[in-house]
C-alpha cells in the first residue's frame, strides 16, 4: 500500500500508461503479420499483469484511456497499418524504452518506500520479459547515434534558417530578397554541418581505434562497439536533416508568403511533430521536448527580426 506521500498523479498516470500499452498491443496483434503475433501474444499477458497490478496497488479503477492517449492510439495503430510490419517493429521497441526511462525514474524518487518494491517488480519485467521478447526476433533498430544525428540536423537547420528568415524580413522589405539570402545561408549551412559531424565522427573514431590497438598490445579485453555508423553516414544524416529543417522556414515564401508569420506557423507545427516523434522513439519526455523547442526557436527569430530592424534602421539597409 502506498503512504499518504506518494502522489496519486502518479498512480494514474501509470495506471494509464499500462492500460494505454495493453490496448496498443491488442490493437497491433489484429494487423500485425504472423511473426510479430507472436511478440503481442507474450506481451499483452504481461501488460495485463501490469495493469492489473498497479490498480490495486493504488486502489484505482480507470477502464478507460483519456482523450490524449485514445488519439495517441489510434494514430499509432494507422502508422503501423500504413507502414507495416517495420513500423510495428519500432512502435514496440519504442514503448519499451519509453517504459523502462520512466521506471527508472519513478524508481530514483521512491525506492526507499513502499512504491519503491513495486516499481522493481515491475522494472524486473521490463528488463528481463519485455525486453526480451521485443528483441528476440530482430536487432534493435532505434540507435541513439542516428536519432541524434537526425535531430541534430533537423533543428539546427530549422532554428538557424527561420532565424535567418527572420532576421531577412527585418531588414528587407522584398521577399525575393529574403528567399535568395535564405537559400543561401541553408546550403552553406548544410555543409557545414555534415563536414562538421563527419570530422567530429572520424575523429571519435580514430581515438576509439587506437584505443583498441593498445588494448591488443597489452592483451587487455577490447571495449564493446558503441556503434556500427561511419563517419560518413552520420555526416550524410546531419547534412540532409539539415537541409530538410531549413526548407521548411522557405517554403512560404516560395510560395508567395510576404510577412514572416507563415514561416512561424509552418515551423512551428514542423518542430511540434519532430519533436515529437524523436522523443518518442528516444523515451524523452514529450512535452518538455515540444516547450524547449519552441522556446528556442521563439528566441532565435526575436533576436535576429530585431537584428535586422536595427541594421535597417542604423545602416539604411533596404531594397
Amino acid at each position: 500500500m502506498p503512504d499518504a506521500s506518494t502522489d496519486t498523479r502518479l498512480g494514474r498516470r501509470l495506471v494509464l500508461d499500462e492500460l494505454f500499452d495493453l490496448s496498443l498491443y491488442r490493437a497491433l496483434h489484429r494487423v500485425a503479420p504472423a511473426g510479430q503475433r507472436a511478440i503481442l501474444e507474450q506481451l499483452i499477458p504481461i501488460e495485463t499483469r501490469h495493469h492489473a497490478f498497479w490498480q490495486d496497488f493504488f486502489k484505482l479503477d480507470l477502464p478507460r484511456l483519456d482523450w490524449g492517449r485514445r488519439l495517441k492510439l489510434w494514430l499509432m495503430v494507422a502508422i503501423a497499418r500504413l507502414f507495416g510490419a517495420p513500423a510495428i517493429h519500432l512502435i514496440l521497441e519504442a514503448i519499451e524504452v519509453f517504459g523502462v526511462r520512466k521506471y527508472l525514474t519513478v524508481w530514483r524518487q521512491y525506492e526507499h518506500g513502499p512504491l519503491g518494491a513495486a516499481v522493481r517488480e515491475v522494472l524486473e519485467d521490463e528488463f528481463k520479459h519485455e525486453d526480451a521478447v521485443v528483441m528476440a526476433e530482430t536487432e534493435r533498430q532505434i540507435n541513439p547515434q542516428r536519432v541524434r544525428d537526425i535531430f541534430l540536423g533537423l533543428n539546427d537547420g530549422l532554428v538557424e534558417i527561420l532565424g535567418a528568415v527572420s532576421g531577412f524580413f527585418g531588414a528587407f522589405a522584398d521577399a525575393t530578397t529574403v528567399l535568395v539570402a535564405g537559400l543561401m545561408v541553408g546550403v552553406a549551412g548544410a555543409l557545414s554541418m555534415g563536414a562538421g559531424a563527419y570530422l567530429a565522427a572520424s575523429s571519435e573514431a580514430e581515438v576509439r581505434g587506437t584505443e583498441s590497438r593498445r588494448r591488443r598490445f597489452l592483451g587487455e579485453a577490447e571495449p564493446a562497439a558503441e556503434s556500427s555508423d561511419t563517419p560518413f553516414g552520420s555526416g550524410v544524416r546531419v547534412g540532409v536533416s539539415y537541409v530538410v529543417g531549413a526548407v521548411v522556414p522557405v517554403l512560404p515564401v516560395v510560395f508567395g508568403a510576404r510577412t514572416l508569420l507563415p514561416s512561424l506557423v509552418v515551423a512551428g507545427g514542423v518542430i511540434v511533430l519532430v519533436s515529437t516523434i524523436l522523443a518518442f522513439l528516444s523515451g524523452m519526455d514529450v512535452r518538455r521536448r515540444i516547450l524547449l523547442n519552441l522556446g528556442i526557436i521563439a528566441a532565435a527569430v526575436a533576436i535576429s527580426y530585431v537584428i535586422g530592424l536595427l541594421a535597417k534602421a542604423v545602416w539604411g539597409i533596404s531594397v
